[in-house]
């Protein structure tokens, strides 16, 4: 772990620091961690406690869910690179964490703690909605995602089309 050598102009290219004047970029970096990763390192594990924000710099890891029933499996949910984020839900709803996230190859990521953005708050409150603001778009983006995808797989019984796209004439 070490201090965040990130550059403002890489920083203000991603979601989660979306919006950010440069003033406010150098008033979060003090905050934020960064920490380097071999492959094959599990990052946060299912079930535990999690009190950061993840940013990846550099890398890529697996978001991995282990089956609730059978310990024994588990599957890979999605993989995250460079400028993706994880640990929100945690940050957000304050539970464990909902799955596994392990490198696949070395990576570099940053992290911001809550205690750390609750003193961001208290410094400078724009600052910290549009840091919370981005943290939800990110996650509304994933359940949009998931529900796609579940749309796809899950077997539904289809809807007449008038139905489905909301048919104004009735």
């Amino acid at each position: 772990m070490s201090e965040c050598t990130v550059d403002n102009e890489f920083l203000c290219k991603h979601s989660m620091f979306g919006g950010l004047n440069d003033a406010s970029l150098s008033l979060i970096k003090p905050y934020l961690e960064e920490h380097t990763y071999e492959e094959n390192v599990t990052i946060l594990k299912q079930g535990e406690p999690n009190n950061r924000v993840h940013f990846i710099v550099e890398g890529e890891v697996a978001i991995v869910r282990q089956s609730e029933t059978n310990k024994k499996q588990s599957r890979i949910i999605t993989t995250l690179h460079n400028g993706d984020s994880f640990g929100e839900m945690e940050l957000i709803d304050i539970q464990n964490c909902a799955a596994s996230v392990v490198t696949l190859v070395p990576s570099r990521v940053i992290t911001l703690s809550n205690k750390d953005l609750y003193k961001i708050s208290l410094v400078d409150l724009k600052t910290y909605t549009m840091l919370v603001l981005n943290l939800a778009r990110d996650i509304s983006r994933r359940l949009r995602g998931a529900d796609e995808m579940l749309a796809m797989v899950k077997n539904r019984a289809t809807m007449p089309t008038s139905v489905s796209q909301g048919d104004a004439s009735s």
